[in-house]
């Protein structure tokens, strides 16, 4: 192959999807120099404050976890009660929080993988009515895999990640993907671009005051999402001494230099559940369902629950406190030797 026909990059189909979360790599690289520090650094602060500080209106924003698995539920509804707006977001793996965003107001631009629905639950009827009722836009579509990858280059640094997936499906011509002509074998190759959200909250189940973060179980996209984030906002469980993450290196999924906040807040993804910790509060997602039908329907359940609470602590005394999060403890603990037999106890 000659080094003319390298230089010749033909273009076979381009998505008809709006590109969102790309930066040049080399200025990505910049903006991280100049806005985070590698320093060991006290990271701890409240919800309220990590979302006052880093969440902007038309922030691109990401969700940590899976559908209704470890999500940081706390800022979900921090994020609604300090009424940001016109937030766009990777809908990813997102269900729960994503819907909630939605039908709130203040998600109005969605990239979506799976996104409006609540699995086995059914369909998201708010966001649905807030589609269609033109109040929310989806702005372009990409698979599962194709989001994981626009996260891998972000973290990488590199303008996209070639694949040989989405090549002639519908989800290539709504996604912001390019087919080129492979100069090597000639053949179709698909660009997928890379992401840096602009901001990324994950839920773990332990954390030290500088971001060091542990998780049980999958990682699901966090290993790469942590990483491609801008600002990085650690919900945890826990705080625990460094010592304890430093004896068990080997746990520490995301490293303490992509952490922009820690924020201790016990069962912070609840009504979704925490692998190992507390399981799905079931008759909680089904009242918001249910509420949610309807506009009005979704301001009752924001005026009790987000508005209606000062932090997530009161939103956890409205939703049932003690006795419904020991319930939720018990179910949990009564699983896990099934599906986590090598757990001590």
């Amino acid at each position: 192959m000659t080094v003319n026909k390298l230089n010749e990059l033909k273009v076979l189909a381009r998505g008809k999807g709006e590109l969102v979360g790309w930066h040049d790599p080399d200025e990505h690289r910049k903006w991280i120099r100049e806005n985070k520090t590698r320093d060991l650094v006290d990271k701890t602060m409240t919800v309220k404050e990590a979302v006052s500080k880093f969440v902007k209106d038309g922030s691109y924003i990401a969700s940590g976890g899976f559908g209704h698995i470890r999500v940081s539920m706390s800022v979900i509804y921090e994020i609604i009660r300090q009424k940001k707006r016109n937030l766009i977001m990777a809908g990813k793996t997102a269900v729960h929080d994503l819907d909630v965003l939605v039908g709130a107001g203040v998600v109005n631009k969605v990239e979506v993988a799976y996104s409006f629905g609540h699995e086995l639950r059914g369909l998201s009827p708010a966001s649905r009515r807030m589609v269609e009722g033109g109040k929310c836009k989806v702005i372009a579509e990409i698979s599962n895999a194709g989001y994981q990858w626009r996260f891998l280059g972000g973290m990488m640094g590199v303008p996209f990640i070639p694949s040989r997936n989405l090549v002639g499906t519908d989800t290539f011509n709504y996604s912001s993907s390019i087919v080129i002509e492979d100069p090597f074998s000639g053949k179709p190759i698909c660009l997928i671009p890379s992401c840096n959200p602009d901001v990324v909250f994950i839920h773990v189940p332990r954390c030290d005051i500088y971001g060091n973060a542990q998780i049980d179980g999958i990682l699901v996209e966090d290993f790469e999402l942590a990483r491609s984030a801008r600002r990085l906002i650690i919900t945890t469980e826990e705080i625990i001494p460094e010592n304890r993450i430093r004896s068990e290196p080997w746990r520490t999924a995301i490293p303490f230099y992509c952490v922009d906040a820690v924020c201790e807040v016990p069962f912070g993804s609840h009504p979704c559940q925490m692998p190992l910790m507390y399981f799905f509060d079931e008759e909680h997602i089904a009242e918001w369902l249910e509420l949610s039908a309807t506009e009005e329907g979704t301001q009752q359940y924001l005026d009790k629950y987000v508005f209606g609470a000062e932090d997530f602590e009161e939103y956890l005394k409205l939703i049932g406190g003690v006795k419904k999060l020991n319930y939720l403890r018990r179910v949990e603990q009564l699983r896990a030797p099934m599906v986590a037999p090598w757990r001590k106890k």
